[in-house]
C-alpha cells in the first residue's frame, strides 16, 4: 500500500498516558491509517514519490481534536447576521442594531445572534427596549442559547403572530403580557420557528458556502472531527454534497432530531435511518431534549426558579421519552439527551436505567450539557455507563463567580455553586466528553480544553473563576476531545490514540497542551490539521 503522508521530527503525544511516545516519526497508508511509527530514517524511507513529508522540528502531534457537541448547519445558519455576543448592556445593543440598520435594503430582515440575557438586568427580556431602533424593521435576535429570540413588532405581524400558541414542545411559548399581546420573546424551537418560517432563507448554494468555510475554520482550529447534535433540513444533504465533493473538512458523527409528538412511524424512521452516510460521516444515534435552559426558565428543575419557573419538562408526557428510550436502546442505537436542569438530568438517565433492566444490547447513552446536578447523580452516570458531555466555557463565559449574572441569579445559591460539575462527574468515574455546542460558545477546542481547566471568563483572565473546584487537569481537559470523544462514538478501537492501524486523524502543535498554562492555551499555534491522512490546515512557514 502506499503511503500517503510522512511526519518526521515529531513529538507523539499519547492522551491514554500522557507521555510523549518513544518514536518520532510516523507514516499513513492509502487508506488514511496510521501504517508505521519509528524514527526518522525507518519512516522517510517509506515515502514515495507522490508522498506529502512534513518536518515538524519538533511540533506536539496528538490525535486528532474532536468537538463532543456541536451543530456546524444550524451554527453556519445562524451566525451570518450581526453578532450580539460582545454587547454587555442595552445601550451595546441598540448601538449594534442601529448601525446594522443603517446597512439595510428596504424591506430586508435584519437577523443577530448571541444575544446575552444579562443585558437586561433586572428588566423583563422582550423587544420593548429596541423598538425605536427597529420600527417598522423585521428582524429576529436569537439569545444565545439559541433555544430563545426576541422577534421584532414587524417580523410578529408578517408571521401573523399576535398573541399565545399552543405547541407539542411543553417549554415552546409566544410569550405575552397581561393583555395577551406577544413581548417579541419567544421560547424555544416551536415558536421561534412561527417567525423563522417567513423570513428569507439562503439559497442551497449560499448554505453549502457557508458551511464549508465553517468546517475550514474549525480544521484551522484543531479539530478533525464532531458530533452534529442535528440531522435538520438540508444537513445530510450538504454533508453529502461537500463530501462527495472532497470538502468535507471535519469527520462528522450526526444525531437526527427525536421530537415530542414522535410517533411509532417516527422511531422506525430514525431506526433505519442510522448508518446512512458517506467516507467521512455517517448518521449514528438520536438527540432528544428534556428540557430547555435555565436562562430563558425553561428548564426542568426539581424547585421552581427564582422566578417560579423551569417547572416542567420539554415533553408534555415524559413518558413517552422514557418508551422512545427504551424502543432505541433495544434497537442498539445510542442515545444523547439535552438534559439541563437536575429534574431532566435525574428523569434521563432514570429512563436509561429502565431501558438498561428491560435488557438488550449494550449501549452508549449520553446526558448533553448537566449544568446543576446534587450529589445523588453524580455516581449513576459510572453505574449506567452514561457518558457526561459537557460545555464547560458555557460556565466560564455566561455565568459569574460572584453568581450575579441571570443564570446563578435564577437558581440561586445552592444550586448555582453545583455549576458544571465536571471534576465531581469524572471522580464518581463517569466518562467525560467536552465539547462547544457552537453556535452557542465558539469552537476553538483550546479555548474549550482551556476554560475546562481555569473556568474563567474567556474574554478577562483576570476575574474570579466560578468553581474552581470543578476545575480539570491538562490531560483530563485533552483526553476529553480525543480518548472519550472515541469512547461515546464507539470507535475507541480505531480512534483517539496514535497506534498502527488507528486512523490519522492529528492535530500538531507548537508545543504541548498538557505544559502550556491555561490561560495560554487558547494561542497555542495550530500548525497541521490532518484528516484521514489528508492536510486539511497547514500553517505559515510548516
Amino acid at each position: 500500500m502506499r503511503t500517503r503522508l510522512v511526519l518526521l521530527s515529531a513529538r507523539l503525544l499519547d492522551p491514554g498516558t500522557g507521555a510523549f511516545l518513544p518514536e518520532t516519526a510516523l507514516a499513513v497508508s492509502d487508506d488514511g491509517r496510521i501504517a508505521a511509527l519509528g524514527d526518522d530514517r525507518e519512516i522517510r524511507a517509506l515515502a514515495g514519490p507522490a508522498t506529502t513529508v512534513v518536518d515538524l522540528k519538533g511540533a506536539v502531534v496528538t490525535p486528532g481534536l474532536v468537538d463532543g457537541h456541536l451543530h456546524p448547519v444550524t451554527g453556519a445558519e445562524l451566525t451570518h447576521g450581526l453578532d450580539l455576543s460582545y454587547c454587555t448592556d442595552l445601550d451595546d445593543v441598540r448601538e449594534a442594531l442601529a448601525r446594522e440598520v443603517g446597512n439595510l435594503g428596504r424591506g430586508d430582515w435584519l437577523f443577530a445572534w448571541g444575544l446575552d440575557p444579562n443585558v437586561f438586568g433586572d428588566r423583563p427580556v422582550g423587544i420593548a427596549p429596541f423598538d425605536s431602533v427597529l420600527d417598522g424593521i423585521p428582524a429576529f435576535l436569537l439569545l444565545f442559547d439559541a433555544h430563545s429570540a426576541l422577534a421584532s413588532r414587524r417580523a410578529l405581524a408578517l408571521a401573523g403572530v399576535d398573541g399565545p400558541r399552543t405547541f407539542d414542545q411543553a417549554s415552546a411559548e409566544v410569550v405575552c403580557d397581561a393583555d395577551g399581546r406577544p413581548t417579541g420573546l419567544l421560547q424555544e424551537d416551536a415558536a421561534c420557528e412561527l417567525v423563522e418560517r417567513v423570513a428569507p432563507r439562503p439559497t442551497p448554494e449560499e448554505s453549502r458556502e457557508r458551511l464549508a468555510a465553517v468546517l475550514r475554520s474549525m480544521a484551522a482550529a484543531g479539530l478533525t472531527g464532531g458530533h452534529a447534535m442535528d440531522a435538520n433540513g438540508a444537513s445530510l444533504a450538504l454533508y453529502g454534497e461537500l463530501d462527495a465533493a472532497g470538502e468535507l473538512a471535519l469527520r462528522l458523527r450526526v444525531a437526527p432530531w427525536c421530537q415530542p409528538g414522535t410517533d411509532a412511524d417516527g422511531v422506525r424512521a430514525l431506526i433505519a435511518q442510522q448508518g446512512a452516510g458517506g467516507a467521512l460521516w455517517q448518521v449514528a444515534g438520536v438527540k432528544l431534549f428534556m428540557d430547555g435552559t435555565i436562562d430563558n426558565g425553561t428548564a426542568w428543575l426539581e424547585r421552581p426558579d427564582y422566578h417560579g419557573e423551569s417547572t416542567h419538562a420539554f415533553w408534555p408526557d415524559p413518558a413517552a421519552y422514557t418508551h422512545i428510550i427504551g424502543e432505541l436502546h433495544r434497537a442498539g442505537i445510542a442515545t444523547a439527551t439535552h438534559a439541563i436542569g437536575d429534574a431532566a438530568v435525574r428523569y434521563a438517565l432514570d429512563a436509561v436505567e429502565k431501558a438498561r433492566t428491560a435488557g438488550g444490547s449494550e449501549v452508549r447513552h449520553r446526558v448533553e450539557h448537566i449544568e446543576t446536578v446534587p450529589d445523588d447523580t453524580l455516581r449513576r452516570f459510572a453505574d449506567l455507563g452514561v457518558l457526561a458531555s459537557m460545555q464547560p466555557t458555557h460556565c466560564c463565559d455566561f455565568t459569574r463567580a460572584d453568581h450575579t449574572d441571570n443564570w446563578s441569579r435564577r437558581l440561586g445559591e445552592e444550586r448555582a455553586s453545583r455549576a458544571w460539575r465536571c471534576r465531581d462527574l469524572a471522580d464518581s468515574g463517569a466518562t467525560v466528553v467536552l465539547g462547544s455546542d457552537w453556535p452557542i460558545a465558539p469552537f476553538p477546542p483550546l479555548g474549550v480544553m482551556a476554560g475546562a481547566r481555569h473556568r474563567r471568563p474567556s474574554r478577562d483572565l483576570g476575574q474570579a473563576p466560578h468553581g474552581p473546584e470543578q476545575a480539570l487537569t491538562a490531560l483530563e481537559a485533552l483526553r476529553g476531545m480525543t480518548t472519550a470523544a472515541a469512547y461515546a462514538a464507539g470507535e475507541e478501537h480505531e480512534a483517539g490514540r496514535l497506534a498502527l492501524g488507528f486512523r490519522a486523524d492529528l492535530t500538531v502543535f507548537a508545543d504541548s497542551p498538557l505544559t502550556t498554562a491555561a490561560t495560554d492555551l487558547p494561542d497555542l499555534p495550530v500548525l497541521l490539521t490532518v484528516l484521514d491522512g489528508r492536510i486539511t490546515h497547514r500553517a505559515a512557514g510548516v
